[in-house]
């Protein structure tokens, strides 16, 4: 079940980011996320209390996450978008996790998913989201979900991780 996070979520949210970076740390990965750095639980504290977080919950285990809202970073403004669409008419999803232990379960279509149904109920009409370049696995999945790759972009991820991006879009 796909859900909108609590309080009490925020914990596990915070450690399925931290499994995932050791995880990548150990054995390599294509986040270009830094544990301790970004994502981090104040990352998932602000989301929840502004009701923009949301949590696939298997029988009580948090098994990936997201935050979905309209703000768009300033990059987003250099890409050559096929499907202009005003600010609030723009679903924006960010910070996508699914820790190691829950990989390949099909979770990540499932969020992305949730995110599509989100947003024609919220009367929007493009959801856009953005990953690091040299996130394959990542950008297959989007893709695989209808989302189109729009162009790319430097970006200086929450001001503390430079970073190539990737933004795709999806037209509702």
């Amino acid at each position: 079940m796909i859900r909108l996070a609590t309080k009490n979520d925020i914990a596990a949210v915070a450690e399925s980011y931290d499994q995932l970076l050791k995880h990548e740390q150990i054995n390599g990965g294509f986040s270009n996320w830094i544990l301790g750095v970004y994502p981090t639980i104040q990352v998932a504290e602000e989301a929840v209390e502004n009701g923009t977080m949301y949590v696939l919950d298997n029988d009580g285990e948090i098994c990936a996450s997201m935050i979905i809202n309209n703000e768009q970073a300033d990059e987003y403004g250099y890409i050559d978008w096929l499907y202009p669409a005003e600010k609030e008419k723009v679903l924006v999803v960010h910070t996508l996790c699914i820790p190691p232990k829950s990989a390949r379960k099909g979770y990540g279509k499932q969020m992305v998913e949730f995110a599509k149904d989100f947003a024609k109920k919220s009367g929007c009409d493009v959801i856009r989201i953005d990953t690091y370049a040299q996130n394959e696995p990542a950008k297959s999945l989007y893709q695989k979900c209808g989302f189109r790759i729009a162009g790319y972009h430097e970006a200086l991820l929450h001001g503390l991780i430079l970073e190539d991006l990737a933004f795709l879009e999806y037209k509702l």
